[in-house]
Parts: structure tokens; C-alpha cells; sequence
């Protein structure tokens, strides 16, 4: 017998978050609305491409809006019975290569949303692949109002996906909705406003901070944020994967690890599979799920969310998942950091220019 969700169910293994929207989207009488970086070819975008067909034939709206780079794997005639339907789908920028890759192309949107029927909502960090199935994935699903919050961003995605320039304020305003606080950003060298609220509310911890992230690319004032804390007596930990599904990242991430334990912060490396997970926990209380990066290129290049609050129901299952995260996890050996070879070095230092791109 299936177990109903709860209003706020938080889902870490991929198998169970698809189980649980597939099983949303069968009951769906209105609409659907799906936000995501990638859809792959393969039997999970398969799984999510024919249901969603068979959603649209039953007359229910249903809106697509899939990144271009994320879903570049997709042959083009893969919606076309969706299509044909009346589903609507949109790829966000389309990638050309050319002299304007690194300002246009390389803006992505790197959001995951999925509004059912003004009644539920997910938000988080999981893709619709395959590839991710044996990842460790950090996704919220919430029953209630805020449904309708989620709406109104996804219609102002949904027109904004083939525009270069447009008004940076309108799309990136805070908003508060059944007791949570939405955050947004686009691209924008000067906004940032995730980054600049992770750096707030590092600031304003008193006991304990807990990050989780797979790629850990923090800048000088995120960097002194969590040295700060870590010098006025707060516990700071900062879980990542092993290896990464990114190679480049892991060897320059490396760069900022040493620094980091000597100033109190202690680094704990996910031993199982793929950590892919993008959560913040301030003193067990207030947490931040969503779809940003610990690094230069979500908080300047990418369009992100993130969700934050001190729902109780949400910290607990939080809280949970981070000790199994930890107990599977092993610490950062600086001695180990301190002997690695000139090479290991040398990369660190070729790669950090472009930090900001990876």
C-alpha cells in the first residue's frame, strides 16, 4: 500500500521522487507545470514524455520549459505526440557556437519546479535522467497555497525563454509566501542575491551550519563567511561528494580546502555514489533547498531558486538525511592536501581563472 505524502515530504533517493511525481501527475484534473534542467533520453525521460502524453490527451494543460544544454540529448521529434496533443513545450536559450557563447549561451536556467493543480509543488535539485537513479538528491514536496507562488514564477520563465535583456528586478524579487521565502536569481554579476542571503544568514548562525552541495567553487566573501563563523565557535561542516560527476571542479575546489580546515571549518567527503544534494541547515532550524550550486557560476550565470524557511516538519527530515550523510561520509585529511604533488598544484592554478565558468 502506498504511503500518502505529508504537506512537506522530502525525498533524497531518486527512485522515490520520480515514483512520487509520476504518481502526482497521474491524479492531475488541471494543469501541470514542469520546470528542469535536463530531461534524458532514456527510461526515465522516456516515462515522464509518455505520461505527460497521456495527461494531454486527457485534456489537462501542461507547460514545459526544459534548458537547451540540458536537453540537448533529446532527438527532436521526442514531443512531437505531446505536441500534438496541446502540451506546450519551450527550450530556454537556445545554444549557438559562436563569438557569444561565454555571455549568452553560457547563461542556463538551472531551476527544477513542478506545479500540479494549484495544490502541489516540487522544488530541488534532481534532474529527470536515468544517469542520476544511484544519486543522493535533495527535493521538497509541498501540498498547499504556495502552489500558486510557483505558478506566477513559472509563467514569468515560461515567457522570459528566449530573452537576453529584461527588467533584473521583476525577476528577482524576493517573495514570501505561506510562511517561506522564495529567492531568485538570474544572471547578474552584481545581484546575486542567493549568494548574498547564504552570506547573511552564515553570518547570523550561532551554533551550527551544515552545507551540502556537489560542486564547491565559494568565493573570498562566502570563504570569510564560514571562517568567521567557524572562528566565533560555530560548528561549521561542509559535506561533498568524493568524486563528483565533474572532474574539473573537484581539482580546483581542492584549492580552497586546506584553507578552509585550518580556519575551523571541517570538509567531509560522501563516500556513496554521487553526492548531488543542495541544502543549507542553520542551528538545526532555518534550511534552504532548491537548485543553486555553491559556486561563481550559479550565483553570477545561471537562473536559480531556492526555498527557505524554519518549517519544523521540513528540519526534521533534514536533519535526518544530513547524519546519514555525515555517518557516510569521511573528513578532509590536511596532511594528505599538504603532500599532494606539484601536479595536482599546477592544475589548481591553470583552472583558477576560470573558476567562474565551471
Amino acid at each position: 500500500m502506498r504511503t500518502k505524502p505529508t504537506p512537506y515530504q522530502f525525498y533524497d533517493d531518486p527512485l522515490r521522487f520520480y515514483n512520487a511525481i509520476f504518481s502526482d501527475i497521474l491524479r492531475a484534473k488541471e494543469y501541470i507545470y514542469l520546470e528542469t534542467y535536463r530531461v534524458g533520453y532514456d527510461e526515465i525521460g522516456i516515462r515522464l514524455r509518455d505520461l505527460l502524453v497521456r495527461k494531454a490527451q486527457e485534456g489537462i494543460k501542461i507547460k514545459l520549459l526544459i534548458d537547451s544544454w540540458g536537453g540537448n540529448a533529446l532527438p527532436g521529434y521526442f514531443f512531437d505526440t505531446f505536441k500534438k496533443f496541446g502540451g506546450e513545450v519551450r527550450f530556454f536559450t537556445k545554444i549557438k557556437i559562436n563569438s557569444d557563447f561565454f555571455t549568452r549561451s553560457h547563461r542556463r536556467n538551472h531551476r527544477k519546479l513542478l506545479i500540479i493543480d494549484n495544490d502541489i509543488s516540487y522544488i530541488g535539485s534532481s534532474n529527470f535522467t536515468a544517469y542520476n537513479m544511484n544519486w543522493r538528491e535533495s527535493v521538497l514536496r509541498i501540498s498547499g497555497g504556495i502552489a500558486n507562488t510557483f505558478k506566477e514564477i513559472f509563467n514569468q520563465n515560461f515567457t522570459l525563454y528566449n530573452k537576453y535583456v529584461f527588467e533584473l528586478p521583476k525577476y528577482t524579487k524576493t517573495i514570501y509566501s505561506e510562511g517561506f521565502e522564495i529567492i531568485r536569481d538570474v544572471p547578474s554579476i552584481a545581484i546575486q542575491k542567493i549568494k548574498k542571503k547564504y552570506i547573511e544568514i552564515i553570518k547570523e548562525a550561532k551554533r551550527k551550519i551544515i552545507i551540502e552541495t556537489p560542486y564547491f567553487l565559494p568565493g573570498f566573501l562566502l570563504r570569510k563567511a564560514l571562517t568567521d563563523a567557524a572562528k566565533r565557535g560555530v560548528e561549521v561542516n561542509i559535506i561533498l561528494p568524493r568524486h563528483s560527476d565533474v572532474g574539473v571542479i573537484d581539482i580546483l575546489r581542492n584549492k580552497y580546502l586546506g584553507p578552509l580546515h585550518s580556519s575551523g571549518v571541517k570538509i567531509l567527503f560522501y563516500q556513496e555514489h554521487n553526492l548531488h544534494a543542495k541544502l543549507i541547515l542553520i542551528d538545526d532550524s532555518l534550511f534552504s533547498i532548491g537548485s543553486s550550486n555553491f559556486d561563481f557560476r550559479s550565483f553570477r550565470y545561471m537562473h536559480e531558486i531556492v526555498i527557505l524557511g524554519k518549517n519544523r516538519a521540513v528540519t526534521k527530515q533534514l536533519i535526518k538525511h544530513f547524519q546519514f550523510s555525515i555517518n557516510n561520509s569521511i573528513p578532509f585529511d590536511y596532511f594528505k592536501w599538504q603532500s599532494r604533488s606539484w601536479i595536482n598544484r599546477f592544475f589548481e592554478w591553470l583552472l583558477l581563472p576560470l573558476r567562474h565558468l565551471l
